[in-house]
């Protein structure tokens, strides 16, 4: 879907308007807490499968996010449409190598 409404509103706006997405990896929320970590601040075993296929070993951080949404809304990024940025500390680039 990103792909084809930055194309669309790019040729219908004379690329005045862009369209991006962030793809966070695992970061600790209330609605995935107790599904990675144990009471005690230790992960689950599912907690311990995520990190073992992240190759930064850790959960992101809210505040991690913050560089790639202020790039994409900044003149920095003038010239991207259509992407799709993940921020996961790898895991969506690893394959077990």
């Amino acid at each position: 879907f990103t792909h084809w409404l930055a194309t669309d509103l790019a040729k219908k706006h004379n690329g005045t308007i862009r369209v991006n997405a962030i793809s966070p990896g695992f970061f600790i929320g209330e609605q995935n807490r107790r599904l990675l970590l144990n009471e005690d601040g230790t992960p689950t075993p599912r907690g311990e499968l995520v990190l073992k296929g992240t190759p930064m070993n850790r959960f992101g951080q809210p505040e991690e996010l913050i560089g790639t949404l202020i790039w994409l809304c900044s003149d920095a990024s003038k010239f991207v449409t259509g992407t799709v940025t993940q921020v996961d500390g790898g895991f969506s680039a690893y394959s077990g190598v």
